[in-house]
């Protein structure tokens, strides 16, 4: 579940369709994001006492699900180009976490055969007289 926040931005429907559609190869890619509740804050900085160009943020929050408490924060002078890099960093950080959980997996199973001793043991007769 996608939702989308402004913050010291006015509400538009374009941004939100913009923000569905590029999430939207993401959670096909990753699956287990259909149950995460993922939350996607777009944020204008711009101070009133001194003039200068806006600068904009897009920050995502992954707060339940597989992939809880990732959080990734893009900012560039136009709005659509921060939610594509963010978008991108989410893909890499995504593939990472899984990487992360596979290894730790692979460490987890390789410590327990180590520690019941070896998978193969050979039992030699003793010779008789």
């Amino acid at each position: 579940m996608i939702s989308v926040k402004f913050k010291n931005l006015k509400k538009s429907d374009l941004v939100k369709i913009a923000v569905l559609e590029r999430f939207g190869p993401v959670v096909e890619k990753f699956p287990d994001l259909k149950i995460c509740k993922i939350s996607v804050t777009a944020e204008m900085e711009n101070s009133p006492a001194q003039p200068g160009p806006d600068f904009f943020n897009v920050k995502v929050h992954i707060s339940s699900g597989r992939y809880s408490g990732i959080t990734l924060v893009k900012g560039n002078a136009n709005l659509y180009v921060a939610l594509a890099d963010v978008v991108e960093h989410a893909l890499e950080v995504l593939n990472r976490y899984g990487d992360k959980v596979r290894v730790k997996e692979r460490t987890r199973a390789r410590k327990i055969e180590t520690e019941s001793g070896p998978v193969f043991e050979f039992q030699f007769a003793k010779e008789s007289a």
